[in-house]
């Protein structure tokens, strides 16, 4: 093995090199508690989050006092539902339109509200993931209190129409929230622009440190606080900030949006030769989500008549590290829920794998990657049981 290509940059990212070297002064010399402001120690921490608030502020069109950070997109997922939902019991607003490819911080948080009456309705969606807005705008209720729909999805890439999502959810006086967590750094985001009323990011998929994530929720919305205790964030979210990791979070943003469109374009060209090799070298194949509306480094395949965690296996040991499409890695024998939504049968879906890229990618890592796909494939076809029952009905 004499390459290491890590290509599930959509699970975790590599901290950049500059946001480490901005950070190490925090866990050092600047290692003042924000909130002890009658000293300079604790004044200078202070102004290294705010200015990583507006640098996220400016980066979403926002306005800094919309700007809250938490400890991971999952938490602000659960802060943007709970927070809306019980800021709204007993009000006549027990209502929430979702999908059914939502992150399971999305889809677990509506089942746990279920307990206090709230009702959620799951929009389907088509083979190419995305929602249908007239299914959507039919699932308004008058108890309507939230619509909650992710930018792009994990899995497949898909993403949604975000701006005639808002429209239509400002249109009704309905709440919309957005789980960016994929989607910030790699597709334009403007919360005014897209009737934006609330949402989750995270910093570790741009390059940023694990640990730290971000809730933009728009000045007058009705949402309850999270955390309790102390007056952190404006009293919203309490605890003692990890100043290093917001100051983290707010240099990867910086450096995403000076790179944005260089950034977005290498990716896509990338992205898209990936795609034409693995359709050009590997018969049986189906690509998961939309063919052009997805996130630039999302590369999500299906391969017939063999498992996903089998082409892993095969692909750990030539070094690429990659992911699957179905949830078999983690100990169910269910594919994933994307998938299946998405109208694949669960033999399909089960042999899904997903690569996604980063900066740190050559074309000529993704034509290896190609033909190592193309080997494995053939490889694993070859003792496929299924396989060869196909092969004897053809002939």
């Amino acid at each position: 093995m004499s390459r290491k290509l890590y290509l599930d940059n959509a699970a975790t990212t590599r901290v950049k090199k500059e946001v480490i070297d901005e950070m190490r002064q925090y866990f050092g010399e600047l290692y003042g508690n924000p909130s002890s402001q009658l000293y300079e120690l604790g004044r200078k921490s202070k102004e290294a989050i705010e200015k990583a608030r507006k640098t996220l502020a400016d980066f979403l069109n926002a306005e800094e006092k919309e700007i809250y950070f938490t400890a991971s997109g999952t938490e602000s997922d659960n802060w943007a539902l709970k927070g809306v939902a019980f800021a709204n019991l007993n009000k006549g607003k027990n209502h929430i339109i979702t999908t059914k490819i939502e992150h399971h911080a999305i889809l677990h948080t509506c089942e746990y509200l279920e307990k206090f009456g709230i009702e959620t309705t799951y929009l389907d969606v088509d083979r190419h993931g995305l929602i249908d807005l007239e299914e959507l705008k039919a699932s308004i209720r008058p108890e309507t209190m939230l619509i909650s729909i992710m930018f792009a999805n994990n899995e497949i890439g898909t993403i949604q129409p975000i701006e005639e999502i808002g429209e239509i959810a400002k249109e009704h006086g309905i709440l919309f929230h957005v789980d960016a967590v994929q989607a910030l750094g790699s597709v334009r985001i403007d919360v005014n622009k897209q009737h934006i009323d609330l949402m989750s990011m995270s910093a570790h998929k741009i390059g940023g440190p694990k640990g730290i994530g971000g809730m933009y929720i728009r000045k007058g919305t009705r949402i309850d606080n999270f955390v309790h205790g102390g007056g952190q964030e404006r009293g919203r979210r309490a605890g003692t900030e990890g100043v290093q990791n917001i100051v983290g979070f707010g240099k990867a943003v910086e450096i995403a949006a000076r790179n944005f469109d260089d950034h977005v374009e290498r990716l896509t060209v990338l992205r898209n030769r990936l795609i034409e090799g693995i359709k050009n070298n590997i018969p049986d194949v189906v690509l998961n989500g939309h063919p052009t509306q997805r996130l630039p480094n999302n590369v999500n395949f299906s391969y017939k008549y063999v498992e996903g965690e089998s082409i892993l296996l095969l692909l750990d040991m030539e070094g690429i590290s990659a992911s699957s499409g179905s949830a078999c890695t983690s100990g169910s024998l269910d594919p994933s829920h994307v998938l299946l939504a998405t109208g694949l049968d669960h033999g399909t879906a089960h042999g899904s794998i997903r690569f996604t890229l980063s900066e740190e990618i050559r074309e000529e890592d993704i034509d290896f990657t190609v033909e190592t796909m193309k080997k494995i494939i053939a490889k694993l076809r070859a003792m496929s049981p299924i396989k060869n029952d196909e092969d004897l009905k053809k002939n």
